[in-house]
């Protein structure tokens, strides 16, 4: 359908580039497609050849590779993250607003007081933010120039109570280490952090001594080292980062694949076993179940997966249900979560024992652990039942519910974005298609973006967040 609409728009209007007899009409329309997308336009025309010999040799696989990478991350499009105690949000026109502790400086306005109201981050003016990442104490924007901002704790690697990064760094500073990496994502997993370049190239920080990620690096070494291995030469759209360990979304001419790396405890890496995997290694249960996998998402000890086709594979530590199949167990490949059968899904996010699936139609499922509220189940049926003492507000969820309580908004739910932690106490946005913001769960800094009354410290059905993203 894409190349169809590239065909259509290529007859229609005059091209953005010189003939090139040489291509076909369907590779020239691809072409013409690719000069729109807002990564592919500055690049000069030996980087765009670069692109397309990684991808194929073809411009309709450099195609899918754009479209892929903006898909799953709404790249350029409106964002909230709901960081570890903190949270960032982001507008279509690429503003940003930060709330929620800050401790460390994390949200970038200049102090390290904690702020309960959505505040415009006011030092970025001029500056067009299109992608952003969360972690303890610390957060990273991406801008359209490729150009990361840190600030926060002044360390790529420490752990969330960890000795490194005493350093506070209260507005945004430009990453000097990364000026001449073109960066279209970033992700923050304990120990260690992880920058995509729009290339399809990872780097990585701070993994520490002993080459789990296949270099040698200082704990706070603030020098990116490419990831080595099976992605050298093969173009990644997404990563995600969880306690320990990586996932990489790769496309490739035969198809997307994941590949994983790091710590494999709970089977979180998805290979059928328990051990640690220094390099990348593809994820090999995803040609056994014919399922091409367009979304992935790391959770702190479980993974998730979205296929083209709507199937949701759930795999590593079970706990409180976290991978949807009805039970505590551990999955040590991915496994199709059977409860959504009839449900298309077409984003995923995971937390700390937590997963939240939205399907076409703009619902919202969860399931996994319950605590501070963070599932959405707190309807009024459920608190009828506590009232009684039939229930617990807090209760595991063991498979996939439907979020009532995000039904009542009357509104199509477009990201769903949770606290990945094993520290914080968890909160969750759910954004929707008209630039909506609600939130529901762990509110005890502020990280809801609403006020608290009565000495609550968190809120149990999702409530509007001041704020338009639009």
């Amino acid at each position: 359908m894409c190349l169809l609409q590239a065909t259509c728009s290529f007859f229609r209007l005059p091209a953005n580039f010189a003939p090139d007899y040489e291509l076909s009409i369907s590779e020239l329309a691809a072409l013409d497609m690719c000069q729109k997308r807002a990564i592919f336009k500055p690049m000069t025309p030996e980087e765009r050849q670069d692109l397309k010999q990684s991808c194929g040799g073809s411009w309709k696989l450099v195609l899918r590779f754009l479209l892929a990478g903006e898909a799953c991350c709404r790249r350029e499009k409106s964002q909230a993250i709901a960081g570890p105690g903190h949270s960032i949000a982001v507008t279509s026109k690429g503003v940003v607003y930060s709330f929620g502790s800050n401790s460390s400086g994390q949200l970038g306005h200049g102090t390290t007081e904690e702020e309960w109201r959505p505040r415009q981050i006011r030092s970025l003016q001029g500056i067009r933010i299109i992608q952003a990442a969360a972690g303890p104490g610390r957060t990273m924007l991406i801008s359209d120039a490729g150009q990361v901002y840190a600030f926060g704790k002044d360390s790529f690697g420490e752990a969330e109570y960890g000795v490194q990064g005493t350093k506070l760094v209260t507005t945004p500073q430009l990453v000097e280490s990364l000026k001449n990496i073109f960066v279209v994502q970033a992700a923050i997993g304990n120990f260690f952090t992880a920058v995509l370049s729009r290339e399809g190239r990872v780097y990585t920080f701070s993994w520490g001594s002993d080459g789990k990620l296949g270099h040698q690096t200082e704990p706070n070494d603030v020098e990116p080292h490419p990831l080595l291995g099976a992605l050298e030469n093969i173009p990644v759209v997404q990563i995600a980062a969880g306690y320990c360990y990586l996932l990489a979304l790769a496309c490739q001419p035969s198809g997307m694949s994941v590949y994983s790396v790091g710590c494999g405890l709970g089977g979180k890496l998805g290979h059928g076993s328990r051990t640690d995997e220094k390099y990348p290694r593809l994820v090999e249960q995803f040609q056994l179940l014919n399922l091409q996998p367009m979304v992935v998402a790391a959770g702190a000890w479980h993974a998730a997966v979205v296929g083209r086709d709507g199937r949701v594979c759930t795999w590593g530590w079970g706990r409180y249900g976290c991978l949807g199949h009805g039970n505590e167990e551990c999955e040590s490949v991915p496994k199709v979560v059977e409860a959504l059968s009839k449900v298309k899904a077409v984003h995923v996010a995971t937390g700390d024992y937590t997963t939240f699936v939205v399907s076409d139609e703009g619902d919202v499922y969860s399931f996994g652990c319950g605590e501070s509220a963070s599932l959405g189940h707190n309807n009024a049926a459920a608190a009828a039942a506590v009232a009684d003492g039939q229930g617990n507000r807090h209760a595991n969820v063991l498979s996939p519910e439907l979020v009532t309580s995000l039904k009542e908004v009357n509104e199509r739910v477009v990201q769903i974005s949770l606290t990945n932690s094993i520290y914080w106490n968890a909160h969750t946005f759910a954004l929707t298609e008209s630039g909506k913001l609600y939130a529901f769960g762990a509110g005890d800094k502020g990280q809801l973006g609403i006020e608290l009354v009565d000495n609550q410290t968190e809120r149990g059905n999702p409530e509007r967040v001041d704020i338009d993203l639009i």
